[in-house]
């Protein structure tokens, strides 16, 4: 599954719809705005040019709502050139209403922040260029702001420098802001689907016990029937007929069939070990799989096993678990540790290795999504493994869902390694699993 999320990245894109509600709000403000300064305030613009600038941008939309379905999602290139005219548009209208003496010239920030959010870097990167130029022309090139003939508006060009200034910074700044904001909630998007899969795959697995029963409940019956029509056949053909032979033999593996088929009810029963597992033989269970791999387990418990806890089989601690301790594996020298302990009111398991330790640049983010330091760490082959850093966040993940509390360390010097921290209440722990329907 990891090299799979590797291969696939999030396609970027936007629906038509978005645009087109978008621009449609645009042109109501433009035209509003037009408009109450040319009729309502009494100042002269050209009116006619503002308007056919608005009216080919409502044409736009209209041809667009035609030509398209509004569910369409775009490509990002064509979505970044309806962007691209939005600016134009609006640098059209700046032009015509005193350039950046118009206090609506920060709308160049909008069409480039919409970019940021829904679209890859280098469309963003084009479109803030492009805002800006526009906005360097419109300090040089326009028409006269709108205002008072007997009283004109007269800003000193160290004003309009620190405006085209403060535009320059906000694009950059605000469009920076926007996209990583962006990009770590699709990456928490992207993980958290990872774990919903990885859970399901295991109440999956889970619930395989289940259909092994239904299977030999269903298959019970014509394996009767078989058996009885194998053994009525064998008593009616003669023991040296060229038959006799396959009519045992086909009665025989049917009796091997149902015998199958009785061990497969027996291991669905209910109750220990399946359902409900002790905290010792849940942590063998993880731990058994990954033994005689050149790394000695120690498993450390209790000697009084009297009040030791019993939960649910649960695939999220089995998961969880699981990958914590194959990352310690993958990381120690020669040693890993489980030590896991109990009382009247917690449960704790503590998994620690001998290995380099956690890099201490990615300590206090370890959990969280696209995390990983295996880069610091070289593989049998001396070549340097790779990751998606989303197996803590998995592991972190079901873990909390388990009612678990998770701490990272690094052993104290002189001493080297890592270790993880798990903790339960006794009640969390104890829980019943319940599945949700499907």
């Amino acid at each position: 599954m990891a090299n799979a999320l590797a291969q696939h990245h999030p396609h970027r894109n936007v629906r038509l719809d978005t645009l087109v509600r978008l621009r449609w709000l645009a042109i109501i403000g433009q035209s509003t705005a037009v408009l109450v300064v040319y009729y309502g305030l009494d100042f002269d613009l050209p009116i006619y040019a503002c308007i056919a600038a608005i009216i080919l941008a409502a044409w736009l939309n209209v041809a667009l709502r035609l030509r398209f379905h509004m569910t369409q999602r775009l490509e990002p290139d064509r979505a970044a050139w309806l962007l691209a005219f939005d600016i134009a548009e609006l640098a059209v209208l700046l032009f015509l209403t005193g350039g950046l003496q118009n206090p609506f010239a920060f709308l160049f920030l909008g069409p480039v922040l919409l970019s940021a959010t829904a679209l890859p870097p280098r469309f963003t990167l084009m479109l803030g260029g492009f805002a800006v130029a526009c906005a360097t022309v419109l300090v040089f090139v326009h028409y006269p702001l709108p205002w008072d003939s007997e009283d004109p508006l007269q800003l000193p060009p160290i004003y309009m420098m620190g405006v085209w200034m403060c535009i320059l910074l906000a694009i950059g700044f605000i469009g920076v802001y926007a996209w990583q904001i962006t990009e770590e909630s699709r990456q928490l998007s992207d993980a958290l689907a990872a774990t919903e899969l990885v859970l399901a795959r295991e109440q999956h697995l889970s619930q395989l016990d289940g259909l092994a029963a239904a299977a030999a409940h269903e298959l019970g019956t014509p394996l009767s029937t078989i058996s009885v029509i194998a053994r009525e056949l064998e008593r009616a053909i003669a023991a040296d007929a060229p038959h006799g032979d396959d009519v045992r033999l086909l009665r025989e593996q049917a009796k091997r069939c149902r015998d199958i088929l009785a061990k497969l009810t027996e291991l669905s029963a209910g109750g220990e070990p399946f359902d409900r597992m002790r905290l010792t033989a849940l942590i063998e269970e993880v731990v058994a799989p990954h033994r005689n791999f050149g790394v000695t387990i120690d498993v450390i418990t209790p000697s009084d096993r009297a009040a030791e806890p019993v939960g649910a089989r649960n695939p999220a601690i089995l998961y969880g678990l699981g990958n914590l301790l194959e990352n310690a594996i993958d990381f120690a020298h020669d040693r890993v540790l489980v030590d896991a302990k109990w009382d009247e009111d917690s449960v704790a398991v503590t998994i620690s290795d001998d290995g380099p330790g956690f890099a201490p640049e990615i300590l206090t983010r370890i959990g969280e999504p696209y995390v990983t330091s295996r880069q610091h760490h070289l593989n049998d082959t001396g070549e340097e493994p790779t990751g998606l850093g989303l197996g803590f966040f998995i592991a972190k993940t079901l873990l909390e869902r388990s009612g678990a509390t998770l701490s990272f360390a690094n052993r104290a010097i002189p001493e080297r390694g890592a270790v993880v921290r798990l903790h339960w209440s006794r009640s969390d722990f104890e829980r019943p699993l319940t599945f949700a329907a499907a």
